[in-house]
């Protein structure tokens, strides 16, 4: 761990919210089942306003579970240690999201019935809107420059670096 990241199969991502044994699990232990949605997809694609639009497919358009749930609750982040907490515990269908590439998704969702929903936007407009919210948090090394979070965007490193 370097600079407020862990390391994973070759990936970074932000020490704030992820371990080592968090990762493990939920890349080799965490079960998909056959009622559950997943939301796929790289950062800064959309993957918010797709949860609120499934939250409210999902509440039958009734907004009082948005008003009183936070996002983390509804759609729990499958690689964040605190939402596989929460995935593990709930029951019924559930909403989960992950930016996980696919070839690290634990085994059961390859054999699972489970619906999958990928998002994908333009990497220009990805590259841009990325470059704006690692500029501005606190948790991750900041860009200098554009040009330097375009190296970094086309290392594969662009989601946190």
């Amino acid at each position: 761990m370097t600079d407020g990241y862990l390391w994973f199969e070759g990936l970074p991502f932000p020490s704030i919210d992820y371990s080592y044994e968090g990762l493990k699990e939920a890349c080799t232990k965490f079960v998909i089942k056959d009622e559950d949605t997943v939301m796929v997809s790289y950062p800064k694609s959309g993957t918010h306003w797709l949860i609120e639009i499934l939250c409210l497919i999902h509440s039958k358009g009734d907004t009082t579970w948005i008003r009183s749930a936070s996002i983390w609750d509804r759609a729990p982040w499958l690689e964040i240690d605190s939402g596989n907490k929460l995935l593990k515990e709930r029951e019924g269908p559930r909403l989960l999201a992950s930016h996980l590439p696919f070839h690290l998704f634990p085994k059961s969702f390859f054999i699972s019935k489970a619906k999958v929903i990928y998002i994908m936007r333009n990497p220009k407009y990805v590259l841009v809107s990325s470059y704006y919210h690692w500029s501005m948090t606190k948790l991750t090394k900041k860009p200098e420059s554009l040009d330097q979070y375009f190296q970094w965007f086309l290392q594969g490193h662009g989601e946190s670096l």
